[in-house]
């Protein structure tokens, strides 16, 4: 497997390409001064949402927009207050409500600014649902800008698999599965005779785009395949380091049969520290080898899982999303 090199959005070279102007840079600033996981999760999706508009094959221009777009899609919750933007337990209803409001407020922001004007449809948008269940406008379909249907993938899969103080992490499968049922419609069984000929059609949509939705899955399976090949060198890297600590043992083991201060026991004395750093004691290096080996193991187990995860995903992603 080939080593590709990991493009790093957040990088300032990369800011700068990108034309994040100042005043952006400070009102993020003052987002993560406020809340950190808020912070954190602005960045994620702004990296997620360059690398979808990349596999969806969008051109330059939009990429720029609708990352900027994403970087920005919280800036409301500077205005949501603390006790609920960093509860840790589940929101009441009347506290999700409040909540909701950082996207209109989000908007608001950009808009009464020149520089952030353009990018208002990030906070906007960016929880609206094609079947019309979604906020704050509960729009449908076509009504629901690109942008904001990219976001809304990007936003929901970094929110699911990021640890939040409310809840455990969670799995990419079982994300991906969460994100899957997100983009059917709900069962028809569960629809009552009354409901199926009222109904509109756009409830029987799923919440979230399927294209954009397979798009992500690559975007994955390229982040899987990465930390495999990552992984792999450092593996090659310990199995290195575990010859040399034991090609150091050889000649340790032979001193210590030696009389101390003999030729012998000098000349293979030598030959052990030959092989360790100047840090390393040759008194330990037997624990040394152990800890190499262990850890070498416990490095190859996960490889196996990060396969078997990869297989998981690309066989969900050819059952058809």
């Amino acid at each position: 497997m080939r080593k590709t090199e990991k493009f790093d959005f957040y990088d300032p070279t990369m800011l700068k390409s990108y034309n994040l102007d100042d005043k952006i840079r400070y009102q993020l600033k003052m987002l993560d001064g406020m809340d950190a996981f808020t912070r954190r999760h602005s960045e994620n999706v702004a990296n997620i949402t360059l690398r979808l508009c990349d596999k969806l094959h969008l051109d330059r221009g939009f990429k720029i927009y609708c990352t900027t777009c994403a970087y920005i899609h919280d800036i409301g919750k500077l205005f949501i207050p603390p006790s609920i933007l960093q509860k840790p337990t589940k929101l009441t209803d009347e506290e999700f409500e409040i909540m909701k409001t950082h996207t209109t407020i989000g908007a608001q922001m950009c808009i009464k600014d020149l520089k952030m004007r353009p990018f208002y449809a990030g906070p906007l948008y960016h929880h609206e649902a094609l079947n019309g269940t979604g906020y704050p406008q509960g729009l449908v379909k076509d009504q629901i800008p690109y942008e904001g249907q990219i976001l809304r993938v990007a936003d929901e899969f970094e929110a699911i698999t990021a640890k939040r103080q409310y809840k455990s992490h969670v799995g990419i499968i079982e994300t991906l599965n969460i994100l899957i049922e997100n983009s059917n419609p709900p069962p028809t069984k569960t629809l009552g005779d009354v409901a199926k000929k009222t109904l509109n059609p756009e409830a029987r949509l799923g919440k979230i785009d399927k294209t954009i939705l397979k798009a992500l899955f690559k975007v994955v399976i390229d982040d899987t395949e990465y930390e495999i090949a990552s992984r792999a060198d450092y593996i090659a890297f310990l199995k290195t380091e575990i010859k040399r600590v034991h090609d150091a043992s050889k000649y340790f083991n032979r001193m210590i049969q030696c009389k101390p201060g003999s030729e012998t026991y000098e000349y293979y004395k030598a030959g052990a520290q030959m092989y360790l750093h100047s840090y390393e004691d040759p008194e330990k290096i037997d624990k040394m080898l152990e800890e190499f080996k262990e850890t070498k193991k416990m490095r190859e187990a996960y490889i196996e899982k990060l396969y078997m995860e990869e297989k998981q995903i690309k066989k969900l992603l050819k059952a058809g999303i």
